[in-house]
């Protein structure tokens, strides 16, 4: 049993982290997410609250960790070593699932389910968290400068700045298991902020690359699972083209030359929202619909008098038709405030308004 005498050495008490709004709240946890959004430290936070000696730590992605050998003697040494919890890092589901625990946590990005376990997405940080752990930025003025330019990712802010975009695409390398699943994702990235539909998708990557259908919408499911993509619906239309979004807004600079900072921006605003809003749509003339609130949201980056007309002629229908009581027009600086029809919309900067959801 060496193997697992040497991982039940490890010590996380020791580990510094900053706290996240997710935290593992039931014993039996599936974590999903991207990579290097977090989830071991959720998962140091939550052992931090038991004895070294009641928990057991096995990465399967570290080389040193043979699974046949684990899997052969692991409950035999949870049983002589009282283990409390076990907690199995990057699992596949080839190990059985131990017996007479208090608690097991599972990071992976299969789909495989386990009957009983909670299921908890983590992906980069919102701007509110993003401020806390930005510690090199006075205010949130700077900080929003470095979290636009660069991206969500935690470890991203203690990066020099020349390092950053580069550990960006280190990053989605590491999610991919080859290049095609690179190329997909990248095609996402691309197309992040635009209504394209997977087919279309599909049809352009063909052909660059040699790929079947199966394999790409296969792929593309695995990212959506993961929260790597997301999907944002026309509201009350189920079956057209869907808007795409990605986990970390940043990865647009490292796919292209070529800047769609209006892109950047909603996606930016669209992730503030997901971790807020469980019903988010949009509308033809409207980036953003939540429905529960009878609220639309715009994403204007550069607002401006001519925008400000623009704006008004188009709303006005959408207002009666959805019956909606609030607009919020979210910018990169400015602030003001403008009447639509009867309703008194908010003109707002981002580092403003993210932290008041």
């Amino acid at each position: 049993m060496n193997i697992l005498e040497q991982i039940y050495e490890i010590n996380f008490n020791k580990v510094m982290f900053n706290e996240r709004k997710t935290t593992i709240e039931s014993n039996n946890t599936i974590i999903l997410g991207p990579p290097k959004s977090g989830k071991s430290y959720l998962i140091y936070d939550y052992l931090s609250q038991f004895d070294t000696n009641k928990y057991l730590y096995i990465d399967f992605e570290d080389y040193k960790n043979n699974t046949k050998e684990i899997a052969k003697n692991l409950q035999d040494f949870i049983v002589q070593n009282k283990i409390e919890v076990v907690v199995f890092e990057n699992f596949l589901f080839d190990v059985e699932i131990p017996k007479n625990i208090q608690s097991l946590i599972i990071t992976t990005k299969q789909k495989d389910t386990i009957e009983g376990f909670e299921i908890i997405h983590l992906g980069g940080l919102d701007f509110e968290e993003y401020l806390l752990f930005d510690k090199k930025h006075q205010n949130s003025s700077n900080s929003f400068n470095s979290f636009l330019k660069f991206g969500n990712f935690p470890e991203s802010i203690e990066y020099g700045e020349n390092k950053k975009a580069l550990r960006n695409y280190e990053i989605c390398k590491l999610y991919c298991d080859d290049q095609i699943q690179l190329e997909i994702l990248f095609l996402l990235v691309k197309n992040a902020g635009e209504k394209k539909s997977l087919f279309q998708l599909f049809n352009s990557l063909k052909k660059e690359i040699k790929i079947s259908k199966d394999r790409f919408y296969k792929t593309c499911e695995l990212f959506e699972y993961n929260k790597l993509i997301f999907f944002c619906e026309k509201y009350n239309q189920p079956k057209a083209t869907k808007k795409i979004y990605i986990h970390n807004h940043a990865l647009l600079d490292i796919v292209s030359y070529k800047k769609n900072f209006n892109n950047l921006f909603k996606n930016m605003i669209y992730l503030e929202l997901y971790t807020r809003y469980d019903d988010i749509y949009y509308l033809d003339n409207v980036d953003f619909y939540l429905t529960e609130q009878n609220e639309i949201i715009l994403a204007i980056p550069f607002f401006n008098n001519l925008i400000s007309s623009m704006i008004i002629s188009k709303l006005l229908t959408t207002l009666e038709n959805y019956k909606i009581n609030k607009i919020t027009i979210v910018t990169v600086n400015n602030e003001q405030t403008l009447f639509v029809g009867e309703i008194e919309a908010d003109i707002i900067p981002f580092n403003v308004w993210a932290v008041s959801l």
